[in-house]
């Protein structure tokens, strides 16, 4: 390390009415890896699309120096023809095409005539073995896990000849074990030289792989930190990112009152939709109180996303057995809307797929699970569905100069509150939230940490999933453990430990016992 690959100079980057980025500057030397931290909208991403040439030469101003030379990018392509590769937090693979053909898609092998496809392959495999990946090329994408096609997306980058590699949020679909073998793959990397840019919201990551640390904040740069030099630390890193010290990660709920169950789910059991004989949830019993939020806690593949669509309304799953109980009476729900009828809501870990319709306005997606709401003998009220949406931008502070933005343009943050107002407008008695901060900044998080203690004091129950320990620990009354689609312990959130809930899982592998 120690001399200068790259230079971005004063760069400022408007969208109408926002100015995203506002005289930027960013040094990167060679060799290291560099991570680049703030909270959601900062201008992170902005900042990366002007560096690969999504944004296009013309539509900022200032200067990218690459290797000493000042660069103009017109496409992406420009871009990754000088080294410069980005990996985007939603993978670009086709699921229908091998591994070798996803590889090399846009970046064939062969002639203008005919794709060489024994050089396809081959060529794959080699580059697959440098990222460690045992697959052969061939595979098809759908067969093979989100740890594993994240490292496809390595191996893709390292056939363009990549030479400063950035990676957008790489870890936010991976389990802890899967995301510490990607973050060694990269230091392993830096060892050959190879230079990299890392853009996560999971600070103890941060702390692991980078040298230097730059923050933005409100689309400038606000200091750069040298993990060698200055005493870097999950808290040093907050106070840039937000202005001000978070003490405590996790709000405190006061003067807590938990009530009877609210739901309550016995002898549960999930087949595969396709593979119909293969159970994936199985005899699970747990229950909700008012006033409570119970944390599901488990690693990739243990089922939890499974068993909440399986009981909102059936949305996964087929075979399913089991009884479902809400406010002391059975139900047997087979779809979303009778879910919803029942006071029953699920929010969804996939925003941009499933929760949200991206390229309509925060009006629209307010109102959407509850149309009944702003509408009268059919038709929609438009005043009464644009106050409501203006009454939960406000609620829970989600930042847009109007609710008619398309909620495509929002931070990760603002949309995952868009579609917490969602489902809070069906006014719900229990509320599923999966994965509920994925891919959000610390401020951000701590904002929807916020809403789900209002929730609750409110006489709510809340069902949280999610793959981070501290949070599930941090913000659960009680946690059940899953593994296996097994539920294989409880324990109240006071007791729990990671190293316990670990064990625990580690214990049940290949053999734990109904909960």
């Amino acid at each position: 390390m120690g001399n200068t690959i790259l230079e971005m100079k004063n760069i400022t980057k408007t969208f109408p009415g926002v100015k995203a980025l506002d005289n930027v500057n960013f040094k990167v030397e060679e060799g290291e890896i560099h991570a680049l931290v703030g909270e959601n909208g900062a201008g992170k991403s902005t900042l990366m699309n002007v560096l690969s040439g999504i944004y296009p030469y013309g539509t900022y101003e200032g200067d990218i120096v690459y290797k000493g030379e000042v660069c103009q990018f017109h496409k992406i392509k420009d871009s990754e023809e000088k080294g410069i590769v980005i990996i985007h937090q939603e993978l670009a693979l086709v699921p229908q095409m091998t591994i070798g053909e996803n590889m090399f898609l846009g970046n064939e092998r062969g002639t203008k005539n005919a794709i060489n496809w024994n050089e396809t392959y081959s060529e794959a495999d080699k580059y697959l073995k440098m990222v460690g990946l045992s697959e052969s090329s061939h595979v098809l994408i759908k067969d093979i896990g989100t740890g594993k096609q994240q490292l496809v997306e390595i191996a893709k980058a390292l056939a363009k000849n990549a030479q400063l590699l950035i990676l957008d949020e790489p870890t936010s679909s991976l389990n802890e074990t899967d995301s510490r073998a990607l973050l060694d793959l990269m230091l392993e990397f830096k060892k050959k030289g190879m230079t990299m840019i890392i853009i996560t919201h999971k600070l103890n990551e941060v702390v692991y792989v980078a040298d230097k640390i730059t923050v933005v904040r409100d689309g400038s740069t606000v200091e750069t930190l040298d993990c060698a030099k200055d005493d870097v630390n999950e808290e040093r890193i907050i106070k840039g990112m937000v202005g001000r010290e978070i003490t405590d990660r996790f709000p405190k709920r006061h003067d807590v009152k938990i009530g009877e169950v609210n739901m309550e789910v016995k002898d549960w059991t999930v087949h595969h939709p396709l593979y119909t004989e293969r159970v994936v949830v199985d005899h699970v019993n747990f229950n909700v109180k008012k006033g409570e939020v119970v944390g599901i806690y488990g690693l990739m593949g243990a089922g939890r996303t499974e068993l909440a669509m399986s009981m909102f309304g059936k949305s996964y799953g087929t075979d399913i057995t089991g009884t479902m109980t809400i406010n002391g009476k059975e139900v047997n729900l087979k779809s979303p809307r009778e879910a919803i009828n029942e006071k029953l809501a699920y929010v969804t870990e996939d925003r941009k797929g499933n929760g949200l319709v991206l390229g309509k306005s925060i009006k629209v997606n307010t109102s959407l699970a509850n149309m009944d709401g702003v509408s009268e003998r059919g038709v929609i009220d438009t005043d009464r569905e644009y106050n409501i949406a203006v009454q939960y931008k406000d609620l829970l502070k989600t930042k847009t100069p109007t609710v008619e933005q398309s909620v495509g343009n929002l931070s990760g943050g603002n949309q995952q509150k868009v579609l917490l107002a969602k489902w809070m407008f069906t006014d719900p008695d229990v509320l599923i939230l999966d994965e509920p901060t994925r891919g959000i900044d610390v401020g951000a998080k701590y904002e929807i940490y916020c809403i789900i203690n209002d929730l609750v004091a409110a006489g709510k129950s809340v069902v949280m999933i999610s793959s981070e320990l501290p949070e599930t620990i941090g913000m659960s009354d009680r946690i059940y453990i899953m593994n296996e689609g097994k539920f294989i312990g409880e324990m109240p959130a006071s007791e729990a430990t990671q190293e316990n809930i670990m064990a625990a899982i580690i214990q049940s592998t290949g053999g734990g016992e109904k909960a």
